[in-house]
């Protein structure tokens, strides 16, 4: 079924000039972290449609995550993890990698930022402690993708390796894997329930895993094939799936691809809920706020189809969560 475009979405003013890679609410507040290729990271009150701050990297950044309402991390091309007060609108370097760093997430259970880098490894940082980086986790390849949930990191990068870390015992990880998809990995999120993980690549599938390595949980596993359209001599054309998200509150997942459609699933019975109309250009990124009622949407031309001209970036707001409610069985 798809939606039509409709008045419960409007565009935040002043976007980015350049590439969005990242949007995230906040944990509670009705705040929208928006980090860019254009080296800055934007802060708007999503209700009065405002940008009420906004700092800058040396170089673009790639990757944002809140911690609470009041601190947020980024990083990216300039290789170093920024913390910055909201309040106070003070910046701190908490540290640095040898490359672009790609990912950041905040672990709740252990109060750790973790960062996953083009260099290969992912570290650990303890802002209370006197040496903020508490570990240095070399992986397989460049870290492209990371999720945590409870205590599990799950970890994807180059070369469609899978590594899933415990992070109360660091010294190994606690599995290895490879992606089930065939091509490279583009994102790759935690289940809500902590039993999984939904991963996706840049040749329009996605996969349902299962962190539980007996055969009873892999046989539950399966992969389904997504944004992807015919072109006029009836070739299947496949876009890069750039985001997976899940709603907070009722469990279902929202994908978000190189065609510039979001897709709502239904996970558990294998089916999907609707699809929204098409954006201007490529999804990159898309988040729920905490309670699941607003969806942020980014569309911002992600360069599947290289070099060309495209629109300019915006980010979308979405009201109501109905859509994302998972239908009865017939």
């Amino acid at each position: 079924m798809a939606v039509p475009a409709s008045a419960n979405e409007f565009d935040l003013a002043s976007p980015p000039s350049d590439g969005i890679s990242r949007i995230r609410f906040a944990p509670t507040a009705p705040m929208l972290m928006v980090s860019s290729w254009d080296s800055t990271v934007r802060l708007y009150d999503v209700y009065k449609n405002t940008l009420t701050a906004r700092y800058n990297h040396k170089a673009a950044v790639l990757t944002s995550c809140w911690s609470d309402d009041y601190h947020c991390f980024s990083g990216g091309l300039d290789k170093t993890v920024k913390l910055y007060d909201v309040p106070s609108a003070q910046e701190t370097v908490v540290g640095e990698h040898e490359g672009a760093v790609r990912c950041l997430e905040w672990n709740r259970q252990e109060q750790l930022v973790i960062s996953g880098s083009w260099d290969g490894s992912v570290r650990l940082w303890d802002m209370r402690a006197r040496e903020r980086c508490t570990a240095n986790l070399r992986q397989p390849e460049r870290v492209y993708t990371m999720d945590v949930i409870q205590n599990k990191l799950v970890v994807g990068t180059a070369g469609r390796h899978i590594w899933i870390w415990d992070l109360r015992r660091m010294k190994e990880p606690e599995q290895r894997r490879e992606s089930s998809l065939k091509y490279q990995t583009r994102c790759l999120r935690a289940y809500p329930d902590g039993s999984g993980f939904a991963v996706s690549s840049i040749e329009g599938r996605v996969a349902m895993e299962y962190f539980d390595p007996s055969p009873d949980a892999q046989a539950k596993k399966y992969a389904f094939k997504c944004h992807r359209t015919k072109t006029p001599e009836g070739i299947d054309q496949a876009y890069p799936v750039n985001e997976i998200t899940f709603h907070p509150v009722f469990g279902t997942f929202a994908t978000g691809g190189g065609d510039g459609m979001i897709n709502v699933w239904d996970g558990r019975n294998k089916k999907r809920l609707c699809q929204f109309h098409k954006y201007p250009t490529s999804i990159a990124s898309i988040d729920f706020s905490r309670d699941g009622a607003l969806m942020a949407i980014a569309s911002s031309y992600t360069f599947e189809e290289l070099d060309k001209p495209h629109p300019a970036d915006t980010i979308f707001i979405r009201q109501g969560s109905e859509e994302f409610r998972p239908k009865p069985k017939q």
